[in-house]
Formats: C-alpha cells, sequence, structure tokens
C-alpha cells in the first residue's frame, strides 16, 4: 500500500509494537485506510481501554476514516444553511460511535456499517436545530411531501388546493393532511415578546406578551416519538429476537435466566442483545 507509514519508534510508548505509526492518518486513501483499519480493530481487541495504546489506535481509526464524513456531508452542502462545519462535526459524532461499536466478528465492511451512524447523526441534527418546535419525525416527512402536493396541484388547479384533494392526491386521510399542516407551523416561530392582543376593557392583561403564558415541555414527547420509531422496528426482527427482547426488558429477565430458557450461555444471551440493539439503534438514527 502507498501509505505514509513510518516504522514503528519503540521509544514511543503510546504506539503498540503491532502497528504502524501513520505519519497523517487523515491523508491516507479510502482503499487503504479500510485495509488499516482492520488492523487497527484488531488491536483494539486486545489493548486495555483508556491505556495511551488504546487511545493511539482509536484516534487513529478516527481520523483515517474522516474521508466518510465528508463524504456523507456532501449531500447536504445545497441546503443553504452554511453549516457544514457542524454537519462535518455531528457527522464525526456519528463516525466515533460506529467505531466505538464496530466488532470484526460482523463480517461487514466498517464502511457499510458507519455510514448509517455518520447520515443518522446529520439528520439528527437537521431535525434537532432546524424546526422551531419538536415535532415527531413522521409529521416532519408528511410536511415536505405536503409542500410539493400543493405546488404541484396549486399549477394544476390555478389556484390553492383543499384538504381534500391534497388527501386524495397523497392517498390520505383529510386528518393526516390537517396534521400535516399543522405540523408545518412548527418549522418557524415567532417572537415570544409579540404581544397577545385582545385586552379586556380594564386594561388589566395591557402589555402581556406570549411569553407570559408560554407553557412548559412536556418531558414524554421524546418518549413517545422514540417509541413510534422504534415499534416498526421491533416487527422487523425475528421470532427469536423479539422473544429475547420481550424476556430481557418486558419480563425484566436477566441474562442468565434467559440464557437457562434459550438453552445458551449468559455470555451467549449478552451477545445476542448486543446485536438487537445495536441494529435497532442504526434503525432508529437512520430515516428511510
Amino acid at each position: 500500500m502507498s501509505v505514509p507509514v513510518q516504522a514503528p519508534d519503540r521509544r514511543a510508548a503510546a504506539i503498540p509494537a503491532a502497528l504502524p505509526e501513520i505519519a497523517d492518518p487523515q491523508n491516507v486513501a479510502p482503499k487503504d485506510a479500510r485495509q488499516l483499519s482492520k488492523i487497527f480493530f484488531d488491536q483494539l481487541l486486545v489493548l486495555e481501554e483508556g491505556t495511551v495504546e488504546y487511545q493511539y489506535a482509536r484516534n487513529t481509526l478516527i481520523e483515517m476514516n474522516l474521508s466518510l464524513v465528508h463524504f456523507a456531508a456532501k449531500r447536504y452542502r445545497n441546503r443553504g444553511d452554511g453549516q457544514m462545519e457542524d454537519i462535518v462535526q455531528v457527522g464525526t459524532i456519528g463516525l466515533i460511535k460506529a467505531i466505538d461499536r464496530f466488532e470484526l466478528s460482523r463480517e461487514v465492511e466498517f464502511t457499510s456499517f458507519a455510514i448509517p451512524y455518520i447520515v443518522g447523526e446529520i439528520k439528527r441534527f437537521f431535525r434537532d436545530t432546524t424546526w422551531s418546535v419538536h415535532v415527531p419525525r413522521r409529521l416532519q416527512e408528511l410536511r415536505v411531501t405536503l409542500a410539493k402536493a400543493k405546488e404541484d396541484l396549486g399549477v394544476a388547479l390555478d389556484r390553492d388546493a383543499t384538504i381534500a384533494e391534497l388527501a386524495a392526491h397523497l392517498r390520505i386521510s383529510e386528518e393526516e393532511v390537517i396534521d400535516g399542516l399543522i405540523a408545518a407551523n412548527g418549522y418557524t416561530a415567532g417572537s415570544l415578546d409579540l404581544p397577545v392582543g385582545g385586552n379586556d376593557r380594564d386594561g388589566s392583561d395591557a402589555g402581556a406578551t406570549y411569553a407570559d403564558i408560554n407553557g412548559d415541555c412536556d418531558p414524554g414527547m421524546q418518549l413517545f416519538e422514540d417509541l413510534h420509531a422504534l415499534a416498526p422496528l421491533l416487527e422487523t426482527l425475528g421470532e427469536r429476537d423479539r422473544a429475547i427482547i420481550q424476556m430481557r426488558f418486558g419480563q425484566e429477565m436477566t441474562q442468565s435466566q434467559i440464557g437457562a430458557q434459550l438453552g445458551v450461555s449468559q455470555m451467549h444471551v449478552s451477545r445476542m442483545i448486543t446485536r438487537i440493539i445495536t441494529g435497532l439503534r442504526a434503525g432508529m438514527l437512520t430515516e428511510d
């Protein structure tokens, strides 16, 4: 491989003897990075977490694979928000999560494993920072669909489409159209300092603003959205995987109890739960 690799310096305690010293990890070609990454992941299994040697291997993996972040970020370069630096930063968070959760035993390429994490973090960033009011992902997607449908029907009808026409065009119910239109109001927000209006005759609420009557956040909204996104992913699991999730989180059985019921070791149960949870997490981070 034509990689800028220096001979290992045995005096540098931060570099394990089994690993090459890479002069500039960020300039390693993607093809070479894929091959070198396997070597570094293999060493992460035997190095003690928290040691200087472990940090060298992990940090080098991050730098060598930053090209994946830039590759994923390119699709958002035309958003016009001037946020490319922020996009790369949150994408790097996704890369780090992928590195910490990747196992060579998966027998999949790290690039295929990491991209969903990177893209998921970027989409989460836009979902949490672009909308003024946090609404479920389903309604955020419906807003975009409705906007396009309104534009198409407006051209065809030479007027604004009615709710019934939008529903017929998208083949959804009128109630869903109304939900989507209401949710679209959360994309931008007015100032809380605007006056409420409609003062009482005695002027008791003169000068009152929306901030004075603003409610508090519902702590259950995030949980509701997470459960709403998780439900269809659980349906894609095999019968055995669903049973394991039900026993572990529904019946609150220990891993040993699950192992005894399935006839496998506690360690095997632990690996299966980790695999299932990792897959579900990746699915929730990736929007179809």
